[in-house]
C-alpha cells in the first residue's frame, strides 16, 4: 500500500474512532430516543453530500501546465503557415468562418481555404479532429 493511502486510512480510522466516542459520549441511547428519524437523514446527507464535495475535489483538481512551447518542428514538417496557424488558434478557440474572418481582417472564402489546407496537411476531416490533431502535435495550446 503506498504511504498516500496509509494516510488516508489512517485518517478515516480516527475520524470512526472519533465518531463513536462522540456518539458514546452523547449517550446515544437518550439522543435516539430524544430526537425523530428525520434529522438523522438529514446527518446522514449531509456527511455524505460533505465527503462527495470532498472526493469531487480530489478527482477534479487540475494540475497546473508549464508553459506551452510550440513544436516548430512539426510546423515545418507540415508546411502549416503563419496565417493557417492563426486560423487554427480560432478554430481551437470555437469561432465560426465568419467571426474567424472578421477577426483576422480576411474574407471568409480565405478562411474556407485555409480551413481545406489545414485539413489536409493534418490529414484529418473535421473541425475537431484537426483541433485534436494539432494538440497531439503541440501546434495549439
Amino acid at each position: 500500500m503506498s504511504r498516500p493511502m496509509i494516510r488516508i486510512v489512517i485518517v478515516y480510522a480516527l475520524l470512526l474512532a472519533g465518531g463513536a466516542f462522540a456518539l458514546e459520549w452523547l449517550q446515544y441511547q437518550y439522543f435516539a430516543k430524544a430526537y425523530s428519524v428525520e434529522v438523522y437523514i438529514i446527518l446522514i446527507a449531509l456527511g455524505f453530500a460533505a465527503l462527495g464535495i470532498w472526493v469531487g475535489h480530489r478527482l477534479t483538481t487540475q494540475k497546473p501546465r508549464g508553459s506551452f512551447e510550440r513544436n516548430k518542428a512539426a510546423l515545418q514538417s507540415l508546411g502549416i503557415s503563419g496565417r493557417e496557424l492563426e486560423v487554427l488558434e480560432a478554430l481551437a478557440g470555437g469561432q465560426s468562418n465568419k467571426e474567424i474572418a472578421r477577426t483576422l481582417a480576411i474574407s471568409p472564402n480565405t478562411v474556407k481555404t485555409h480551413v481545406a489546407k489545414l485539413y489536409a496537411k493534418l490529414q484529418v476531416n473535421g473541425r475537431v479532429r484537426a483541433i485534436e490533431e494539432a494538440r497531439s502535435l503541440h501546434l495549439i495550446p
